[in-house]
C-alpha cells in the first residue's frame, strides 16, 4: 500500500470511527458490531504505527472517545478516565504479559487482579469528607457529564461512605449497569405501555442515566459495580489494587463477587474459561475479562500510553452464536449506491433476541465464507447488536446449492453495477436515476458547489421526494408554485422564491454541471480539468478511458467511473431532460498554454474589494492557474487583500512573491 493509499484509508477510518463513536456514546444507537469497530480501530492503529507521519491530533486513537453532552454541565476529571486496550485470544494475552515483563526488565511471574468486564457506562464518584458531592460520566476521558442528581437515585451508590480511614477526597470509579432481571422487567413494561423496548441492558443503562428528569432515572433498575480509584487526597494510595478494592468494599461500595487474584498468564486463561462457563448465570451482562497488574508500584513504573494504561488489558469474549438456515439472499441498495447482500434466515434466538436477517457485507465476504441459499450457518450477534453470519456448516449443506454472486444490474433501477478492482463494495451506476439514491443525488445536484439552488435545503428535497413531486434532478425544473405552496411550511412567497432560484441556477458553468451530476470521484478539481480539456459535453461523453487518463486529475479508476456513468441510458435520459429544461453554460474557452498564469499556484488571503473571492478563483482557474487554500514552498504568488493574516506572514517568511488586488485585477 502506497503512502497515498495509506493516507486515504486512515482518513476514511478516522471518519468512520468518529461517526460510530458519536452514535454509540452520544446517541446510544450503535451502527456496527463491537467486533467490526475493534477491527477498524486496530487497522487505524496499525497504519499510524507503520507511518507516524499520518498520525493526526484528532485521530480517535489519541482519545478515549465520546464527547460530553451539552445537556448536562461538564466536569473536568482530576485524573483522566482512560479506556483499555483489547485482546481476543491466548496468543495476544501472552504477548501482553511479555510486553509488561520486558518493560519491567523482569522474568518474575506477575500477579494480576482479574475481574469481569461489565457492559455498562463508566462513572466516577467523587467523595469529599466521605459525602458524595459529584458523579461524572467518562465523556471523552478528560471531560465528562455531571449526572450527580441521577446517580444519587441509584440504590447501590452510597451517598455517604461508612467505616474508618476515609480520605479527605477520593474518586471511586465504577460501571453503571442494568441487571438482567431489571432489564427484562423494564422491557415488559415498555411493551405493555406500547413503547419501544430497549435493545440491550447497556443501552437501557445509558439511556436511563442520561435522563434530564432524575425521577425517570429513579424508576429504572440501575446498579453500580466499582472497579478502581481516581483522585485521592489525604491518604497514601494502597500498595496493591486488590487492597484498594477491599478498602472500597469496606466503605460500602458494591464490587463484583467474581474478582480474583491470579498468577501468570496460564492462571489468567483458567479464569477466562471459568468465568465464561457461568457467564449466562451472572446477574449482569459482561463482554470479557479485565486483567490489571496488582502491584501499585509496578503500575506506576509501567505508566500509560495516550489512551490506556500499560498495566491493564481487556480480554473480550466471542459474541454469542447459534445455528440456523439461510432461506434467501437479497440485495439492498443504499443511499450512496452501495449494494449489500443480506441473508434472510430461519428465525433463531441469539443473544436475547430473535434474529431473522444478517448482513453478508460484500461479495468478498460471501466468497470467503461461501454462503449459499439453503446453507446451515452459525449466526453471531457481535456486541449483542448487529447479527452476522460467522461461518457455514458445510457438513449440513444440501445438494445442488449454487454459489451466490451479486448481480451485474441494480435490482432497483437496472443500471450497471460496477466494482473497482481492489474495492470490496459494488455500486449501482445509476446515480441520477436510481430510486435508492434519489435523495442524495438531488441534494448533491442542488448543493452550493454544484448548481447552487438557493433555498433548496436537504429537508425540502426529502419532502419533495416523499410527496412524489420529484424523482430526479430534472423534475426540479418542472415544479410549480402551486405544487410547492401545498407543502407543509411552504408559503406562496417561499415557493415563488424557489422557482426563481431554479431559473437562476439554469445559467451555470460546464464544470459546475459536471460536478452536479455526482459521478463517482469527480470532484470540483476533476470537473474543471474535464471541462477545460473537452470544452463540450458531447466531446466528453464520446471520450474513452484511454483519452480520459491523459488528463490531469484523472486516473484509470476515475476514467472508468466516467465512462460507466455516461454509458447508462437512464443517466443520459436525465441529462437530456436537464438540457431541455434550459440548463446552459457559456462555451468553455481552452486555456492557452502560453498564459502567464498557466500552472502557477496562487493563494488568496484577506478581503478583496473589487471582486469576491469565488469570482477571483474562477477567473484564475480559467487562466490555467491553480488556486490553493494554504501557503507552502510550492506557492508561486500570494494575493493579499485587506486584513491579510497568517498566510501573508508565512508567505513573507518563505520569500514568496506577494501582490495586491490591483495586480490581480490586471492579470485578469
Amino acid at each position: 500500500m502506497t503512502i497515498t493509499h495509506k493516507s486515504q484509508r486512515a482518513l476514511e477510518l478516522r471518519n468512520l470511527i468518529d461517526r460510530f463513536n458519536h452514535q454509540y456514546y452520544i446517541n446510544d444507537n450503535p451502527e456496527v458490531t463491537d467486533s467490526e469497530y475493534d477491527r477498524l480501530f486496530k487497522e487505524l492503529q496499525t497504519i499510524e504505527l507503520a507511518s507516524p507521519e499520518l498520525l493526526t491530533a484528532d485521530s480517535p486513537t489519541q482519545r478515549v472517545g465520546g464527547q460530553a453532552l451539552d445537556k448536562f454541565n461538564q466536569i473536568e476529571h482530576a485524573l483522566p478516565m482512560l479506556s483499555l486496550d483489547n485482546v481476543f485470544d491466548a496468543i495476544a494475552l501472552h504477548a501482553f504479559d511479555k510486553r509488561v515483563q520486558d518493560r519491567l526488565n523482569s522474568k518474575q511471574t506477575l500477579v494480576y487482579i482479574a475481574e469481569p468486564k461489565l457492559d455498562g457506562l463508566a462513572i466516577s464518584l467523587r467523595y469529599e469528607q466521605g459525602i458524595l458531592v459529584q458523579a461524572a460520566t467518562r465523556g471523552d476521558g478528560s471531560v465528562g457529564e455531571d449526572v450527580t442528581a441521577n446517580v444519587r437515585t441509584i440504590a447501590s451508590v452510597p451517598l455517604k461512605l461508612v467505616g474508618d480511614n476515609i480520605p479527605d477526597v477520593i474518586e471511586i470509579r465504577g460501571e453503571i449497569v442494568m441487571p438482567k432481571a431489571g432489564f427484562d422487567a423494564l422491557n415488559l413494561k415498555q411493551i405493555t405501555d406500547n413503547k419501544k423496548p430497549f435493545v440491550n441492558p447497556r443501552n437501557a443503562a445509558a439511556g436511563s442515566l442520561r435522563q434530564l428528569d432524575s425521577k425517570i432515572t429513579a424508576s429504572r433498575p440501575l446498579a453500580i459495580y466499582c472497579y478502581g480509584l481516581g483522585d485521592l487526597q489525604g491518604m497514601d494510595k494502597p500498595s496493591t489494587h486488590s487492597d484498594a478494592m477491599k478498602m472500597i468494599a469496606k466503605w460500602g461500595c458494591q464490587i463484583s463477587d467474581e474478582i480474583q487474584l491470579v498468577e501468570g498468564v496460564d492462571a489468567c486463561l483458567d479464569y477466562i474459561k471459568q468465568l465464561g462457563e457461568h457467564r449466562d448465570s451472572l446477574s449482569y451482562d459482561i463482554d470479557g475479562v479485565v486483567f490489571k497488574v496488582d502491584d501499585s508500584q509496578l503500575q506506576q513504573r509501567l505508566g500509560f500510553v495516550s489512551r490506556a494504561p500499560r498495566w491493564a488489558i481487556a480480554y473480550k469474549f466471542p459474541a454469542q452464536e447459534e445455528m440456523t438456515v439461510v432461506e434467501e439472499i437479497e440485495i439492498q441498495v443504499g443511499r450512496t449506491g452501495a449494494l449489500t447482500p443480506v441473508a434472510r434466515l430461519k428465525p433463531v434466538f441469539v443473544g436475547g433476541v430473535t434474529v431473522s436477517n444478517a448482513t453478508l457485507h460484500n461479495q468478498d465476504e460471501i466468497d470467503r465464507k461461501d454462503v449459499r441459499v439453503g446453507d446451515t450457518v452459525i449466526v453471531r450477534r457481535a456486541g449483542d447488536v448487529i447479527p452476522e453470519v460467522v461461518q457455514v456448516v458445510v457438513s449440513k449443506r444440501p445438494e445442488n446449492t449454487v454459489t451466490f454472486k451479486i448481480p451485474d444490474q441494480c435490482p432497483i433501477c437496472g443500471s450497471d453495477v460496477e466494482r473497482i478492482e481492489g474495492e470490496a463494495i459494488a455500486r449501482c451506476s445509476g446515480g441520477l436515476y436510481c430510486p435508492a439514491q434519489r435523495k442524495e443525488a438531488i441534494k448533491h445536484f442542488a448543493s452550493r458547489k454544484a448548481l447552487d439552488v438557493d433555498g433548496l435545503g436537504d429537508k425540502l428535497v426529502e419532502q419533495l421526494v416523499d410527496e412524489g413531486l420529484i424523482n430526479d434532478p430534472a423534475d426540479l425544473f418542472q415544479l410549480t408554485i402551486a405544487q410547492l405552496s401545498s407543502l407543509d411550511r411552504m408559503a406562496e412567497k417561499s415557493a415563488s422564491n424557489l422557482i426563481e432560484a431554479l431559473q437562476v441556477a439554469k445559467q451555470t458553468k460546464f464544470a459546475r454541471f459536471l460536478y452536479s451530476l455526482g459521478i463517482r470521484e469527480v470532484g470540483e478539481a476533476t470537473a474543471r480539468s474535464l471541462a477545460s480539456h473537452f470544452l463540450t459535453l458531447d466531446a466528453l461523453e464520446q471520450a474513452g478511458e484511454a483519452t480520459l487518463i491523459e488528463i490531469e486529475d484523472v486516473g484509470l479508476i476515475v476514467a472508468h467511473h466516467i465512462v460507466t456513468f455516461f454509458g447508462q441510458e437512464h443517466n443520459q435520459q436525465v441529462i437530456e431532460r436537464l438540457l431541455n429544461a434550459g440548463i446552459t453554460w457559456p462555451l468553455e474557452q481552452k486555456v492557452s498554454s502560453d498564459s502567464a498564469l498557466n500552472g502557477k499556484i496562487i493563494v488568496l488571503t484577506g478581503t478583496l474589494e473589487q471582486l469576491s473571492r469565488s469570482e477571483a478563483k474562477e477567473k484564475l482557474l480559467a487562466l490555467g492557474a491553480k488556486v490553493s487554500g494554504s501557503v507552502s514552498k510550492k506557492t508561486d504568488f500570494v494575493v493579499a487583500g485587506r486584513d491579510a493574516g497568517s498566510k501573508l506572514t508565512k508567505a513573507e517568511s518563505l520569500g514568496i512573491i506577494v501582490v495586491d488586488e490591483n495586480t490581480l485585477v490586471g492579470w485578469l
